[in-house]
């Protein structure tokens, strides 16, 4: 995984928890499961770029 890939991934997922608290402190569920979600697709792309790293070797 490329340097890009995983500064890309780390910022998704910081700003999926941001998102997420600023739902729990304004009491905005919406906005919480946004975060939520942000921070489940970054882990998601994180393990597909760990498989292919991992067929590439």
């Amino acid at each position: 995984m490329s340097a890009i890939d995983k500064a890309k991934n780390k910022a998704e997922d910081l700003a999926g928890q941001a998102k997420e608290k600023v739902g729990q402190a304004t009491g905005d569920r919406e906005t919480e499961n946004e975060g939520r979600t942000d921070q489940a697709k970054s882990n998601l792309k994180d393990a597909g770029e760990k498989v292919k790293d991992a067929f590439k070797s």
